[in-house]
């Protein structure tokens, strides 16, 4: 296995960002390399081959390998991502069971509605920080959907605290303690709630989150504690309001390619799916997810040691040119005749939806990105004014500088 000469290389992963796998990939020459992070041994793989090597429950686990600092923040102490085995296959059935086509439209149209509501207010202000008031849009719209009343006082610094469990984890200093101060928060509120429910002082409807989870009952049927109860909401609310990194980079993709937003106003829905999977594939999203290896074994004369941490390279897979022609064109086309392989387009995790660790909420993320692409498109007018639209890799999660300022907004008929 080819291995990177050093000490450490945690700095030049925090320099790198998401180019930090997908460089030494190339230079290696070979999919799978060992190193040091945070001062332990690791090995880096990406590529679908090696996607699916990371998603074999007989070869890694998840527990213990998230590093503490995601925990505090993205994930929440024993939330889903943190489970392997019956655990994790029992908690997931329990986020899949809000995935029906049913529930996906019931949020789709949710945040249909904020949209309309939000751009009527927009065409009254001067300019709008997008990146912002998505935000927003998408807490409400998931609040409603999960089941969650959010009283006054807390209406107006959810959207903030929610973003703060996704921005903070690659922060250093004073911003990532703010997501973990966010965290707590967050979790205390909804672990509020969740007493309401189970004290019969909150009734929320039976196919939400909050019921179905301050309901939820472990192996031996006792109901899941409090806290981790309140972890699993979260992990419904904050990923859709993180769908607010895809559709800047969708105002952003429509704003650089004008030729697609021609497209979409006469294709039909078929194209409208095929844009919003490469937005998904072509940007940055989260760079890479970890494991450990749960006992040895040899993979293309690659030795994995018991216990050694692994990181599946999520953008470099996404834009590995043995999978995708061009990879670094921004092209739609390309899934006019994609098959769906669960290894080799991986924005939001690989693998089995039910069975494994891929995100339950991937088919929802695409509804409510239709949804807003199709308003962006064919129900507003805008500007967008000089601005820097940059967006960084080396920054994570990565948005462009600016958030995308947009003016003179105006709602068609």
């Amino acid at each position: 296995m080819p291995h990177e000469d050093g000490i450490d290389h945690t700095i030049s992963l925090m320099r790198e960002g998401y180019l930090y796998i997908l460089n030494r990939r190339r230079s290696f020459n070979c999919d799978v390399f060992e190193t040091r992070l945070l001062g332990m041994k690791a090995i880096c793989m990406g590529g679908k081959e090696a996607a699916e090597i990371f998603y074999d429950p007989e070869k890694f686990q998840r527990e213990g390998a998230a590093p503490h600092r995601l925990v505090e923040t993205l994930f929440g102490k024993k939330g889903i991502q943190t489970l392997d085995g019956e655990h994790h296959r029992r908690r997931k059935e329990m986020f899949m069971a809000l995935m029906s086509p049913t529930n996906i439209k019931e949020l789709a149209d949710l945040v249909k509605e904020e949209w309309i509501s939000a751009a009527k207010k927009w065409e009254q202000m001067n300019e709008v920080i997008f990146y912002e008031e998505v935000q927003k849009i998408l807490s409400t719209a998931a609040c409603r959907w999960a089941g969650v009343t959010v009283p006054e006082d807390e209406i107006k610094n959810l959207p903030n605290d929610l973003e703060a469990l996704f921005e903070s984890p690659a922060a250093l200093g004073p911003d990532h303690w703010k997501g973990r101060n966010a965290r707590n928060r967050v979790e205390k509120w909804v672990g509020e709630l969740i007493n309401q429910v189970r004290d019969g002082k909150e009734t929320p409807p039976e196919n939400t989150a909050l019921h179905r989870f301050s309901w939820f009952r472990e192996f031996d049927g006792t109901l899941l504690d409090t806290e981790t109860a309140a972890v699993e909401v979260i992990n419904i609310l904050r990923p859709i309001v993180a769908i607010s990194i895809f559709l800047n980079f969708t105002l952003l993709s429509l704003h650089h390619y004008p030729e697609e937003k021609e497209k979409l106003k006469v294709q039909d829905d078929k194209y409208a799916k095929m844009f919003v999977q490469e937005v998904r594939r072509y940007y940055p999203f989260f760079p890479f997810v970890s494991a450990k290896v749960r006992k040895g074994f040899v993979w293309n004369d690659f030795t994995f040691e018991e216990g050694t941490l692994t990181y599946l390279d999520l953008y470099g897979t996404n834009h590995d040119p043995k999978i995708w022609e061009n990879p670094d064109v921004f092209n739609p086309e390309r899934f006019a005749d994609w098959e769906g392989s669960p290894f080799g387009f991986i924005p939001q995790g690989g693998g089995d939806y039910l069975l494994g660790h891929r995100c339950a909420g991937e088919w929802l993320t695409i509804e409510v990105m239709k949804v807003s692409l199709d308003l962006l498109v064919n129900r507003m007018n805008y500007e967008i004014p000089d601005q820097d639209l940059s967006y960084s890799m080396v920054s994570i999660p990565s948005i462009p500088h600016s958030k995308i300022i947009i003016k003179n907004i105006k709602l068609l008929d």
